[in-house]
């Protein structure tokens, strides 16, 4: 890997009737094994494109979790190190839900999936952190 890469990463926020969809990771995963957070997936070599994280965020919702979405907003940004030292960007956007109802496709990734509330999102003991800070940032952004 190239000295200055670094791997980028959006998650897809899904709202509806006031409450978040956020995934349960499955047992197996290497990263948040059994926690709670948004959807979503890295942003492949191959995607190109002016809307290449609307396209990712798209893809991935699609992929893990069954559904389609329509308007994808940027909301915010922020760098960590994976835990094997990799460089990456998350960037968390919300995005409209246009079909479909959610359910996990691959039980390998995602065990579940939940509708979440702002004050469940506080309250649950499987949501870490970093997870229900991108919560209130997004209930200040759609505010």
């Amino acid at each position: 890997m190239d000295a200055h890469a670094l791997v980028v990463n959006v998650d897809g926020a899904v709202v509806r009737d006031g409450e978040y969809l956020l995934i349960e990771r499955a047992a197996g995963e290497e990263h948040a094994a059994g926690e709670l957070g948004f959807p979503g997936g890295t942003v492949e070599p191959d995607d190109a494109g002016e809307d290449v994280l609307a396209a990712t965020v798209a893809r991935e919702l699609r992929e893990e979790v069954g559904v389609e979405v329509g308007a994808v907003e940027y909301v915010l940004s922020g760098t960590f190190e994976a835990d094997d030292g990799t460089p990456c960007l998350n960037v968390l956007t919300l995005c409209e839900h246009a079909a479909g109802e959610p359910r996990p496709r691959d039980p390998e990734e995602v065990a579940a999936v939940h509708w979440v509330s702002p004050e469940a999102a506080r309250a649950r003991e499987d949501v870490p952190p970093y997870t229900e800070g991108y919560v209130e940032r997004l209930e200040a952004f759609r505010r």
